[in-house]
C-alpha cells in the first residue's frame, strides 16, 4: 500500500516537473519586442522588452514617439513609442516548425508627429494566414472607449522555420507599438461541436483570443499568468439579467490540485473563486446565469468552460445544463464527475458555428441546473471562460472594423462642447480660498477630461470585435448631467431626503449671499463657486452654487443631498439645506471657518504641527469608516483628497463632497461596476483599470492624502522629474529604499517620534497596496492611526517626565502598556475587532467597535 502511493506520488512530482520544463523551454524562446525603442525597457510588470529593429527587413519605417500618453497607459512600454510603416514592411522571427506560438500585436492609435492615426487602415498577414484587413486601431479604440487595444493569436505549426509577419498598409501608413512571439505548449486537442455529437479536431487551426475571464475573480495580469502570459479579466461586465447569481472562493484550507491536468492550462487564481446561482431551488430555478459576447458574425468559435468545485465531493451533487446561443452544449455538466475530485480543475471545449441571423452580433452563453439525473442541489458553477475565434477554410481571421454606436459619438460631441464651457478648476472647495491649488487643479481637469472621453462607457450600443473588455452589457449606468435637468432636478430627490433637509428660496438665498456678490466669495470647484454667507440672524454657512452656463452637475446635486441628508456624524460635513429654483441650484452647508485640509498642509505660513496633522488624519478616518460601516449601505467616498477634508474652528476633520459617492446596497459582490470618476493622484489603480470600486478605492486615496500630510506636497506635481511626478510613486519608492526622511516637511521633521512615524508610514504603505484585496479595511487604517497618536503621546509625556524627574508610571500604566504590546503586534492586514473591556481600557479605539454609536 505505502509503495503504491510512493509510486503515485513520483508520479505527481515527475508530472508538475515536466510541466515546468515545457513552460520555462517556451519561455526562453520569447520575443517580446516594444517597436521603435532603441534600448528596449521595463514595463510596469516588470516584462523586459527588446527592441524590434533587428527582425525588421527593409528601410521603410520610422520611430515617432507619441505626442500624448493616455492616462489609461499606466506603462510607457510598449505604447510610447511606435514603429510607422508607409509601405508593406516585413518581420521576420526563427521558430520550431512543429511548436505553436501566441503572436500578439500591441496597438495605441495616438499622434505620432504628422501621423494621424485617424488615417491609418493596414493589413497584416503571417505566412499567409490574414490577421487583419484594412484595420483600423483607430475606430477600434474609439468603439471599446479604450486608449489602446492587444490583438492576441495562436498560430498553429506553420511547417516553417520563419514566421514571417507583414504590415502592408491600405492607405496613408500603418503603425505597430508592441509584438509578441511566444513559444506555447499545445493547449487545443478536439471539441464537440454544439448540436451534434461531432468532436472536431482542432490541433493544427489557428485562433484569435477573443475573451479570456477569471470569473468572479480579479484581473490577472500577464506576470500572475501559469507561465504563458496571458491576461485574464473579470466577468461581470458580461453578465447579462438582473441575477448575478453569487461568489465564492475557496477556503484556506482547501488546496488546488491539478493531478493529470497540466498545470499550465490556467492558474490556481482562476480555478480560486467561481460564480454559482445559489442553492435555494425557488430561485435557481427561475433564471440562467447568463453571460452575453460580442462577436464577428459567420465565424466559428471555440469556447473553453474552466471548471473546479471546491465545494462538493461526490458525483451527483451539482448538475446543470450547458447552452451556447440557445442550443445545448452539455445536458448533464457534472464538474465533480469530470474532474474527480474536489479542488481538482478540469474544462470542457465546444465549438459553435455563429451566423448572426438576427444581426446583433451577440454571443450567448448559459447556465442552468438540471432535474435530469436528479442532484443532491440545484445550482451551477463556472470558473472561468476562453472565447476563441478559429480560422476559415481560406487562412482568414480578419473580421471587420467595429462601427462606434451613434450613443458614442453624439456623447463624443457633448463631451468636446461641455470641455470648451467647463471651469478649468477641479478643486472642490467649500470653505476657504484655493490659493496654490488653482494650478493643480486646472491640470487635474483638463487630463481627467481627456481621459474621460477615452475610457468612459456608453451603453449595450458599443460594437467591438477585440479580446479586451466592453462593457457593453455590464450593469453600469454612466449617467450625465446637462443643463435641461436643471428645473426639475429636485423633482429626482426622494421626499424622505427633501424632509430632512431645509429647502431655501431663492430670494433667500440671494439675501444671504448679496445676490452672489463677488466679495462673499470663498472658494470655487467643479460645481461652481462657494459663498460665505449668515443666516437665522448669526449662523455662518458655505454655500456651494451651481454654475449656471456650467452642463455638469444635477448628478453631484441630487447625490449630496441623497448623501448628506441621511448622514450626521462629527467628522462628515453637515449640510443644512439646498435651494433648487429656475435654473439655480445650490446647497448650504455649515461653515468650515479653517478651510480645506490641503491649505494648511503646504504654501501655509503657519503649518501644522505633526500631532495636528495626526490628528485631522485620524477625523477623516473616523467619517470614512463610518461610511463604509456604520451607515445603512457600505458608501464609497470616491473622491478622497485633502481639498474634500475641511477644517472647523475647532480644527476638528471634516469628510466633505459627496457628489461622486456610490452606496452598495449590497457589497456581497464585494464591488460596485461604474465609469471611472475621481481625482488624477488619488485614483485607485485597480479601480482605474477594471472599473470596479469598492470601499478600498477610498482606502488608496487616503493612502495618498496621508503621504500628502506627511510630505507636504501635491498628489500630482508635473514640473518635477518624471520618477517624481505621482507622490503614491515617490514616496513608496523613498519609502522602499530607506530613505523617506529625506522627503518628509521638513516644518515637521525631527520631530516624529521614530515608532510613531515607522506605524504611520507603513499604515499610508499597505493602504496603496496595487489590488484592493491586500489593502486595510478603513477600521484598521484608523486603528493605527489612532495607535501611532499614542506613541507619539507616549513619548512626549515620557519627555516632559523625564525632564521633570517624575516617574511615568501609574496604576493603570501596566494595564495599558499590555494592551498596547497587544495592539503593537496586530497585522494592519487582519480584519480584527476590539472586545468591550479593551474598549474599557482605551476609549481611543470605540470609534472601530460601534461605528453607529457616535
Amino acid at each position: 500500500m505505502h509503495t503504491n502511493k510512493h509510486i503515485l506520488f513520483f508520479l505527481v512530482c515527475i508530472s508538475f516537473l515536466l510541466n515546468a520544463l515545457h513552460v520555462w523551454g517556451a519561455q526562453s524562446d520569447s520575443l517580446v519586442l516594444s517597436c521603435g525603442l532603441a534600448d528596449g525597457g521595463t514595463d510596469m510588470y516588470g516584462r523586459k522588452w527588446a527592441p524590434d529593429s533587428k527582425y525588421l527587413n527593409g528601410s521603410n519605417s520610422i520611430t515617432i514617439r507619441a505626442g500624448f500618453q493616455d492616462p489609461s497607459l499606466l506603462s510607457e512600454i510598449p505604447y510610447m513609442t511606435a514603429r510607422i510603416f508607409t509601405s508593406e514592411a516585413t518581420y521576420k522571427f526563427q521558430v520550431k516548425t512543429d511548436k505553436r506560438y501566441w503572436l500578439r500585436l500591441h496597438f495605441y492609435p495616438s499622434a505620432y508627429s504628422n501621423f494621424n492615426p485617424a488615417d491609418s487602415y493596414f493589413s497584416v498577414t503571417v505566412n499567409g494566414l490574414t490577421l487583419l484587413k484594412n484595420f483600423s486601431a483607430s475606430i477600434t479604440c474609439q468603439a471599446l472607449s479604450q486608449a489602446y487595444i492587444v490583438r492576441e493569436y495562436s498560430l498553429a505549426p506553420l511547417d516553417s522555420n520563419t514566421l514571417t509577419v507583414i504590415f502592408k498598409p491600405s492607405s496613408s501608413f500603418a503603425f505597430v507599438n508592441g509584438i509578441e512571439v511566444i513559444e506555447m505548449p499545445d493547449l487545443f486537442d478536439s471539441a464537440k461541436m454544439v448540436g451534434t455529437s461531432d468532436q472536431i479536431d482542432v490541433k493544427g487551426v489557428h485562433s484569435q483570443t477573443m475573451y479570456r475571464l477569471n470569473v468572479a475573480g480579479q484581473f490577472i495580469p500577464p506576470t500572475n499568468d501559469s507561465g504563458l502570459t496571458r491576461t485574464w479579466y473579470d466577468d461581470l461586465p458580461y453578465l447579462n439579467g438582473a441575477q448575478l447569481g453569487t461568489t465564492n472562493a475557496i477556503s484556506q484550507n482547501v488546496k488546488i490540485q491539478y493531478k493529470s491536468m497540466p498545470a499550465y492550462v490556467a492558474p490556481v487564481e482562476v480555478y480560486s473563486s467561481s460564480r454559482s446561482m445559489g442553492v435555494d431551488k425557488a430561485i435557481t430555478e427561475g433564471f440562467n446565469l447568463t453571460w452575453v459576447f460580442q462577436v464577428d458574425p459567420n465565424s466559428t468559435y471555440l469556447l473553453r468552460f474552466h471548471f473546479c468545485d471546491f465545494y462538493y465531493s461526490k458525483p451527483n451533487q451539482l448538475v446543470f445544463s450547458i447552452f451556447v446561443n440557445n442550443q445545448t452544449a452539455e445536458a448533464t455538466a457534472d464538474v465533480i464527475a469530470w474532474s474527480e475530485g474536489k479542488a481538482v480543475p478540469t474544462y470542457q471545449d465546444y465549438m459553435t458555428y455563429f451566423t448572426d441571423a438576427s444581426g446583433d452580433q451577440m454571443l450567448w452563453v448559459a447556465l442552468h441546473p438540471t432535474n435530469e439525473t436528479r442532484p443532491e442541489y440545484l445550482d451551477a458553477l463556472l470558473n472561468g471562460l476562453e472565447i476563441f475565434k478559429l480560422s476559415d477554410t481560406t487562412g482568414n481571421l480578419a473580421g471587420p472594423n467595429p462601427k462606434p454606436s451613434p450613443m458614442l459619438l453624439q456623447n463624443e460631441a457633448v463631451e468636446k462642447s461641455s470641455f470648451k464651457k467647463s471651469d478649468n478648476s477641479k478643486a472642490k472647495v467649500i470653505g476657504g480660498a484655493v490659493g496654490g491649488a488653482a494650478a493643480f487643479g486646472i491640470l487635474a481637469a483638463l487630463v481627467f477630461v481627456v481621459y474621460q472621453r477615452k475610457r468612459q462607457i456608453y451603453g449595450t450600443d458599443s460594437q467591438t470585435s477585440s479580446w479586451l473588455p466592453i462593457y457593453g452589457n455590464s450593469h453600469t449606468s454612466g449617467s450625465k448631467s446637462t443643463i435641461s435637468g436643471k428645473s426639475n432636478a429636485s423633482s429626482n430627490i426622494s421626499a424622505l431626503a427633501q424632509g430632512l433637509c431645509r429647502h431655501f428660496s431663492l430670494a433667500e438665498i440671494k439675501k444671504v449671499t448679496k445676490n452672489f456678490d463677488e466679495s462673499v466669495v470663498i472658494g470655487v470647484g467643479g460645481f461652481g463657486k462657494v459663498y460665505k454667507g449668515v443666516i437665522d440672524g448669526g449662523i455662518t454657512v458655505a454655500i456651494k452654487r451651481s454654475n449656471p452656463s456650467s452642463e455638469q452637475g444635477v448628478n453631484e446635486f441630487q447625490t449630496e443631498i441623497e448623501m448628506l441628508s441621511k448622514l450626521r456624524h462629527k467628522h462628515l460635513v453637515s449640510l443644512i439645506g439646498f435651494c433648487e429654483e429656475g435654473n439655480e441650484m445650490c446647497l448650504v452647508y455649515d461653515y468650515m471657518a479653517h478651510g480645506t485640509l490641503r491649505d494648511h498642509v503646504y504654501k501655509t505660513k503657519q503649518p501644522l504641527s505633526w500631532k495636528q496633522r495626526l490628528e485631522i488624519c485620524i477625523g477623516a478616518a473616523r467619517g470614512l469608516h463610518y461610511l463604509h460601516t456604520g451607515a445603512r449601505y457600505t458608501i464609497i467616498h470616491r473622491d478622497v483628497k485633502t481639498t474634500n477634508i475641511l477644517l472647523d474652528e475647532n480644527w476638528v476633520a471634516k469628510v466633505s463632497d459627496f457628489g461622486l459617492s456610490k452606496t452598495g446596497p449590497n457589497m456581497n459582490n464585494g464591488h460596485v461596476t461604474t465609469v471611472v470618476k475621481g481625482s488624477f493622484g488619488y485614483l485607485d489603480p485597480e479601480y482605474f483599470r477594471r472599473q470596479q470600486l469598492t470601499e478600498k478605492s477610498d482606502v488608496y486615496s487616503f493612502g495618498v492624502v496621508l503621504f500628502e500630510v506627511l510630505c507636504a506636497r501635491p498628489a500630482l506635481n508635473p514640473s518635477l522629474p518624471k520618477e517624481q511626478v505621482s507622490l503614491a510613486d515617490w514616496a513608496l519608492n523613498c519609502k522602499r529604499k530607506g530613505v523617506l526622511d529625506d522627503i518628509i516637511d521638513p516644518n515637521i521633521k525631527g520631530k516624529i517620534h521614530p515608532e510613531c512615524l515607522k506605524k504611520f508610514a507603513d499604515t499610508a504603505e499597505k493602504c496603496l497596496a496595487e489590488v484592493g484585496y491586500e489593502r486595510p479595511s478603513m477600521g484598521d487604517v484608523l486603528w493605527n492611526l489612532e495607535f501611532a497618536l499614542q506613541l507619539q503621546d507616549n513619548n512626549e509625556d515620557s519627555n516632559h517626565s523625564s525632564q521633570c524627574g517624575e516617574s511615568s508610571t501609574s496604576d493603570e500604566s501596566p494595564k495599558n502598556d499590555t494592551m498596547a504590546m497587544h495592539r503593537k503586534n496586530l497585522s494592519i492586514e487582519s480584519e480584527h475587532e476590539t472586545s468591550d473591556e479593551s474598549v474599557e481600557t482605551s476609549a481611543i479605539f470605540s470609534q472601530i467597535v460601534n461605528p453607529k454609536g457616535r
